[in-house]
């Protein structure tokens, strides 16, 4: 028996998860004795509040990460952008915060688990640290959210990357669940669905399988940024020199506080200039990473940063100076711009 487990957490979207539940109930109807489906949470059976108008669902079970089978992650639904409690960026968060995350990195590492996920679910799991160099889809909103947790995004209706599953946007629900109804009971079940439901699965399901294309500037293809130093030239002189000159601006030690929506983190910067190229180090507690691609234009200088704490991102700075005082932004996707003050240290 294929055992469906359908994760709700608070805030979740309705249809992102009542779609998928559909569409497996009525596989049930032509398969008999071949599914169970259910309703579960992270912490046990309890009614959940949805992002529609607060809506409430009962969840029958406590999800168990050992169980074969499929286990389904929606997404959120709130306001799409801000930092406020109804946000989704703020929603997908607490998921990932929960139990949830730790269990689905259970059951990822087991061949007879499968994984799905639809429109902001695979945030909740790349904010987790679980889909790095794995191609993956999710709202068109949150690409390049999704990219920057070091997932590798493919706008495709759905992604199937082995025993992970992932949806785009919320209608894509029934299309990843009709796409695992053939891939586990075969097309006919499939089809079956289809009729009653007057409905059919769009697109095609993105595999990294068969030929490439010989041209393809999707992001899919985008593989994670390389660690490569750019020096921008000094539009006024055009040397090297003068680029120095700016860059020695923004040398030596820098004690920062970067303002999140979940708080406030201290980071301290170590920035240098060697051989017309640019260098520089975060530190985070007892985590260090190194700047990826620091360029300096106008005054400005911008790097990515890899954080793991408190979510897996890589986060996009652009900071400038103004005498031992730097003031700047950090971005990831869709989530609200996180603002860096600091001073530097003698």
């Amino acid at each position: 028996m294929l055992n469906v487990q359908i994760v709700l957490f608070d805030g979740f979207d309705l249809l992102d998860a009542i779609a998928p539940y559909e569409v497996f109930c009525a596989a049930v109807m032509y398969a008999e004795n071949s599914l169970h489906v259910e309703l579960v949470t992270a912490e046990g059976p309890r009614s959940v509040p949805s992002g529609i108008n607060g809506l409430r669902i009962e969840a029958s079970s406590r999800l168990d990460p050992e169980r074969a089978g499929i286990i389904l992650v929606p997404g959120a639904s709130g306001d799409a952008e801000g930092d406020g409690p109804d946000s989704v960026p703020v929603l997908l968060r607490r998921a990932m915060e929960t139990e949830l995350t730790g269990m689905i990195g259970q059951a990822l590492q087991h061949d007879d688990r499968i994984i799905a996920t639809v429109c902001g679910g695979s945030l909740v799991l790349a904010m987790g640290g679980l889909l790095e160099g794995r191609p993956a889809v999710t709202n068109h909103l949150g690409m390049d959210l999704l990219g920057a947790t070091g997932a590798v995004p493919v706008p495709a209706r759905v992604v199937d990357d082995g025993n992970l599953v992932t949806g785009g946007g919320v209608t894509s629900g029934l299309d990843v669940a009709l796409y695992l109804v053939e891939r586990e009971l075969g097309p006919r079940i499939a089809h079956a669905v289809e009729q009653l439901f007057e409905y059919e699965r769009r697109g095609t399901v993105w595999k990294d399988t068969g030929i490439n294309p010989s041209v393809n500037n999707s992001p899919a293809s985008d593989e994670l940024s390389t660690t490569v130093n750019k020096t921008a030239m000094n539009p006024a002189s055009g040397t090297p020199h003068s680029n120095n000159t700016r860059a020695s601006l923004f040398d030596g030690n820098w004690d920062t506080t970067l303002a999140t929506p979940i708080g406030k983190l201290g980071v301290k910067l170590s920035i240098s200039t060697r051989n017309n190229k640019i260098y520089g180090t975060a530190t985070q507690g007892d985590e260090t990473s190194e700047f990826m691609n620091p360029v300096l234009q106008d005054n400005k200088l911008s790097w990515s940063l890899r954080i793991t704490k408190p979510m897996r991102l890589n986060l996009k700075f652009e900071v400038g100076v103004n005498g031992d005082q730097i003031l700047g932004i950090a971005k990831a996707g869709l989530l609200p711009a996180s603002k860096l003050t600091g001073n530097r240290i003698s």
